[in-house]
């Protein structure tokens, strides 16, 4: 008998079906991965079994009854845990002490055990192979660990079921290898997991049945041998992998940027490159390669003790942030809810923020010009809202991304730094934010594509750089592009032509 059944779900708010009849079931022990773009109903399906929403119609069985969530504690104490995209930690606590806030406070006459709590995590991490005292601060720990403390309290809390949301969008490929060993634990212990993720390859490696929703609908599932990822692109976006990335315009000749031996002791070592005008320059590079520290030192936010960068035949080494922004400089950090967002704010808010200055008059906004300017640039990153004064945090991932992008196209760029432009992004608003790219690039703006994804590089650079240990270790030109040579010289195993 399956762990859970779910037959003929359905779910509409406000007339709308985002939700229609869909059906799936899943085993102890077993990893259902769920595939589709945002918008495609996965959260919905996911908040039904956890009890946030109830369905419209059909029906759900679990652990060999009738299940109805009407709260998410109902999901809690069926054994149903759901692990949030945001973790539900309390950081300025220990790992013990967010025990002692779990579904199961460990207790004594009354009173929270904290002996008992303590001893109850270091067995829970110690299950999931995670070397983390239970009596470290969780605000000391990186993203990585605080995620498998999650987990751990899941596992504490006696959950037969986890359902994890984007679990890896945060974390380095380390942390990511750490979570993975994890889950295969908590695969071997009989828990089973429903794995929520727009890395298709994670998904493809962690699953062992794929169901993959589109509009709503279930459009198909199976065993995960049995799928691809040029299977699933199409199946979850209606188009072929091929046809995920536009076709580039040749770059120009005249120089946009141009750096020469940019050099910080233990971050960079003679940097040296030109980025032309119309150009997408990939930059690619292991993680802690140098590529992220090197667009802050770009943009100005940090500083490098030797070099020189010169920004349309000027030099902008020593002119602050707020000076390169004026003089055309842009740049998408990695993380848009850290550095890139104002959550809280709206999205007319954010699209606006970057260009104040220049939309302002005597200290007022020209509120026409900047109306005009915003809505150009929503239209540019083909942003899918419908009222762009809701809070920037209610709206999903891709279309996060695409205000953060959005708002560095109101300034008009001519050199535009994206560090990382589609992480935590579906298939479909990646295709987007690639279409986008290859658009500002046509107009003339020069742009620096830092990514860790090759096929990204590959498909949307002119030409791309690879960094290692804070180098320029390979620099191609040719396309296609060799991928082996690519990863060679990521390693620091021989560089690339035209160095």
């Amino acid at each position: 008998m399956s762990l859970l059944e779910c037959a003929g779900l359905t779910k509409s708010f406000s007339g709308i079906r985002v939700l229609s009849d869909v059906s799936y079931s899943l085993d102890s022990g077993e990893v259902l991965g769920l595939a589709g773009e945002n918008g495609a109903g996965k959260s919905t399906l996911m908040n039904l079994l956890g009890g946030v929403f109830a369905a419209d119609s059909g029906r759900m069985i679990f652990d060999g009854g009738p299940y109805r969530p009407r709260t998410p504690r109902d999901g809690i104490e069926a054994g149903i845990a759901f692990i949030h995209q945001e973790l539900n930690l309390f950081p300025n606590l220990t790992v013990a002490e967010n025990f002692l806030a779990g579904s199961r406070t460990p207790s004594r006459f009354g009173f929270p055990d904290r002996r008992l709590a303590r001893r109850r995590a270091a067995e829970a991490l110690a299950a999931l192979g995670v070397p983390v005292s239970p009596d470290t601060p969780v605000e000391r720990l990186p993203q990585g660990e605080q995620q498998l403390v999650e987990i751990a309290k899941a596992l504490d809390a006696q959950a037969r079921l986890v359902i994890l949301d984007e679990p890896t969008t945060s974390l380095t490929a380390r942390e990511t290898a750490r979570l993975f060993d994890a889950l295969a634990r908590l695969r071997a212990s009989g828990v089973a997991m429903i794995y929520i993720s727009h890395t298709i390859e994670d998904v493809l490696r962690l699953s062992d049945r794929v169901l993959v929703l589109r509009g709503g609908q279930a459009v198909a599932s199976g065993l995960t041998r049995d799928f691809t990822l040029d299977r699933l692109i199409p199946l979850m976006v209606g188009r072929a992998l091929g046809e995920l990335y536009p076709q580039r315009e040749a770059a120009r000749a005249e120089t946009a940027l141009e750096v020469r031996e940019l050099s910080e002791p233990g971050l960079l070592d003679r940097i040296s490159f030109r980025l032309m005008r119309g150009e997408v320059l990939g930059v690619a590079g292991l993680m802690g390669a140098g590529r992220s520290e090197m667009a802050r030192i770009l943009f100005g936010l940090e500083r490098a003790s030797s070099g020189e960068i010169t920004l349309n035949g000027e030099r902008v080494d020593r002119l602050t942030t707020a000076e390169r922004i004026q003089r055309g400089m842009a740049f998408l950090t990695e993380s848009r809810r850290e550095d890139g967002l104002l959550m809280n704010a709206s999205t007319r808010e954010n699209l606006s923020i970057s260009a104040l200055r220049s939309l302002s008059r005597f200290g007022f906004v020209r509120r026409g010009q900047a109306v005009a300017r915003t809505t150009e640039a929503a239209r540019t990153v083909e942003l899918h809202v419908r009222d762009s004064g809701v809070a920037v945090k209610t709206l999903s991932g891709g279309n996060q991304q695409k205000v953060a992008l959005g708002k560095w196209l109101v300034v008009r760029p001519s050199v535009l730094i994206l560090d990382e432009p589609t992480r935590g992004v579906d298939v479909g608003a990646r295709h987007e934010i690639y279409r986008t790219i290859a658009r500002v690039a046509a107009t003339g703006t020069a742009v620096l594509l830092i990514s860790s994804e090759i096929e990204e590089l590959a498909g949307m650079s002119h030409r791309i750089l690879v960094m290692s240990r804070g180098a320029i270790t390979g620099s191609f030109e040719q396309s296609p592009f060799d991928h082996e040579r690519l990863l060679a010289a990521a390693f620091g195993q021989g560089a690339g032509a035209n160095l």
